[in-house]
């Protein structure tokens, strides 16, 4: 459930089930909205699982169990991944450490397993693991002009902080905030402004109308910006998928000792090449997710997810393909029919960052 359903009423949202929980879809005219953030800023309530780990060895523990290392200074998060014995991702997670605890920002459907798992492994750790979804408000602020937006609101802080997944602290109005450089996954600059629920209502309009313009955009506009950014998520790309295969090398630290999957993974990277590899398609319909790919008469790969983009005006794709496809003469199925297709380097849209997650292959 959003933490602020009047709020986003307000404005005129409309909403969707994702996961469970209810999210805002659009606020009308999506494309114009769209549009609007790309050439500006726009803020989002972000959909998020958060599981807190306090105690002494909450560090140690959670560092032993992701694909990246966890940073022990206050401040400062990473994004990494749970892996499983095939090298799978089970799930991405961006882990913040706040001080006495850590908060783990996980898909909204992931959370409650997590805890349930990570329980059964403490043994003797001085640990404790709790679900704390429900007790914080998460806002995103993306665009080429969300640095200017958060200057005009922050107060009592240093200022939007410059290094991704670093974070610091004010305030809003009269609620305290912390105000995450996050990894441009738009696409755009963007900041996540994290609150507790009884002072959400508070931010979320402060964002919206005081200081600096900003538009609010759902989850249609959220879809859509990724897309151009070449962006792979978790609903689409990630879930199930062996991180060299979309390029993900940014939640991966090779150096750390043994986590769940990670022999396995490193393994495929030494042996060079991945099977498959993450593409954009430019196509002349619009396919739908799971439509197939070829490459002439070969069958490479299928449609991850597709859209419209509003900035190109035509239908783009992300698509999983083998790896040594070249896609020169490519076609997608569309209603039935083959259509044509073209490989694009991604991003498919240039914007005021690139994210971090655009896939990078060697």
């Amino acid at each position: 459930m959003t933490t602020v359903p009047d709020a986003h009423e307000a404005h005129g949202a409309t909403f969707r089930e994702y996961d469970g929980r209810r999210v805002v879809e659009e606020y009308g005219r999506p494309e114009r909205t769209h549009r609007a953030v790309r050439n500006g800023v726009g803020v989002i309530e972000a959909r998020y699982g958060i599981v807190e780990v306090t105690g002494d060895d909450r560090v140690d523990f959670v560092d032993n169990a992701v694909s990246n290392a966890v940073p022990a200074d206050d401040g400062r998060g990473v994004y990494a991944l749970l892996l499983d014995a095939q090298g799978g991702i089970e799930t991405d997670l961006y882990v913040y450490n706040a001080g006495e605890r850590l908060l783990c920002f996980t898909p909204p459907r992931r959370a409650a397993p997590l805890v349930d798992d990570w329980r059964e492994k403490t043994f003797i750790q001085d640990v404790e693991i709790r679900e704390a979804t429900d007790d914080l408000g998460v806002f995103g602020v993306h665009g080429p002009t969300a640095t200017e937006k958060i200057a005009s609101v922050l107060h009592g802080g240093a200022g939007a902080p410059d290094e991704r997944l670093s974070f610091v602290r004010g305030s809003m109005g009269d609620a305290g905030v912390t105000v995450i450089r996050n990894d441009d996954l738009a696409g755009e600059e963007g900041y996540e402004v994290v609150c507790s629920a009884d002072g959400a209502a508070e931010v979320f309009e402060t964002l919206v109308v005081r200081g600096n313009n900003a538009v609010p955009f759902g989850y249609r506009t959220w879809e859509t910006l990724t897309l151009e950014a070449g962006t792979p998520l978790f609903e689409t790309e990630l879930e199930g998928t062996v991180p060299n295969v979309l390029g993900l090398r940014n939640a991966l630290d090779f150096s750390k000792g043994c986590y769940v999957g990670q022999e396995v993974v490193s393994k495929i990277e030494n042996r060079g090449r991945p099977s498959r590899r993450l593409v954009g398609l430019a196509a002349d319909a619009l396919p739908e997710a799971g439509a197939a790919v070829f490459d002439g008469d070969s069958h490479v790969g299928e449609v991850t997810r597709a859209a419209v983009s509003p900035t190109r005006e035509e239908p783009l794709a992300l698509a999983l393909v083998r790896f040594d496809a070249d896609l020169g003469d490519a076609t997608v199925r569309v209603g039935g029919e083959d259509v044509p297709a073209t490989r694009e380097e991604l991003p498919f849209v240039e914007g005021s960052e690139r994210s971090a997650r655009l896939p990078t292959y060697e």
